[in-house]
């Protein structure tokens, strides 16, 4: 081979490089290595410098491996900041999704420190579990709800992991994983009629009381993408590919909350079938 053909592949190359699109910049090993360190311990930690979604998804994946060792395999999805106000109260105009634990979650009634993290918060949220693979195909809510096995409610317990949560934008709230720690889980939904309970979601309203029955926050179903299911349509859009048995968790259906030592939360979903409801008390 002449110095003339052996260059040619050197510069066709080069030239390939030079129109492809840039890779994330991802954090290095050893700021995200801290960062785990200070999830797992539920203390204040600097979130690597990220400025683009797919640097903050980079990071996230290296902190979902990190947290994995811990915390077991990450068994599902979230769809984060799916409703206007918590959209709002990081600045973005679009949500967000992270990876959840399935192992974390706690069973309905569950009591746990309210200081269960770094900067720990409380909100409404549902949970659906998938059945089928054929759900990646779902363009309505209706063929959503063909494919899943379960529906559960849900309050999210998220930890924001920072000091100061004005600090938090899109990507670096993506990278600190959406802030997925743990939840409680309500008894699945029974679903006789799939079509009546798609459209029970969105026209839902979702409540947080106290013990007392004084009302905390309200939003309609409706308030996670115009239909808490397009949420999974969302994630599949935003790359995510289901398989059976993933669970999801959709989002908040109004703004995050603060844990109170002594406060009992009740979440209840008016509308749906025998109008059920979660709870979690903190201590």
């Amino acid at each position: 081979m002449t110095p003339g053909t052996m260059i040619r592949p050197l510069l066709l190359a080069a030239a390939l490089a030079a129109a492809a699109p840039a890779l994330a910049d991802c954090p290095a090993p050893a700021a995200v290595d801290a960062l785990a360190a200070d999830v797992l311990a539920g203390r204040p930690a600097t979130v690597p410098e990220v400025t683009t979604m797919a640097d903050g998804l980079c990071a996230q994946t290296m902190l979902v491996e990190r947290l994995a060792a811990s915390w077991g395999a990450p068994t599902g999805y979230k769809a984060g900041l799916t409703s206007a106000p918590a959209q709002k109260a990081f600045g973005v105009e679009a949500p967000v999704r992270g990876r959840l634990f399935g192992a974390r979650l706690l069973e309905d009634g569950a009591r746990l420190p309210a200081a269960f993290g770094a900067l720990p918060r409380y909100e409404a949220d549902f949970v659906v579990e998938v059945g089928n693979a054929a759900i990646n195909a779902a363009t309505t809510p209706a063929e959503v709800m063909a494919n899943l096995a379960a529906l559960h409610p849900f309050i999210e317990l998220p930890d924001l992991v920072v000091a100061d949560p004005r600090t938090l934008t899109g990507p670096r709230i993506t990278a600190i994983n959406v802030g997925a720690r743990t939840g409680v889980l309500g008894p699945a939904l029974p679903a006789a009629d799939p079509v009546a309970l798609t459209e029970a979601l969105a026209a839902m309203q979702v409540v947080v009381r106290d013990a007392s029955g004084a009302e905390l926050a309200r939003a309609p179903g409706a308030a996670i993408l115009g239909h808490p299911l397009n949420a999974v349509l969302w994630l599949i859009q935003d790359g995510v590919t289901f398989a059976p048995g993933d669970i999801v968790s959709l989002g908040s259906f109004g703004p995050l909350l603060v844990p109170q030592p002594g406060l009992v939360a009740t979440v209840s979903y008016e509308g749906l079938p025998g109008n059920p409801s979660v709870s979690v008390t903190f201590e």
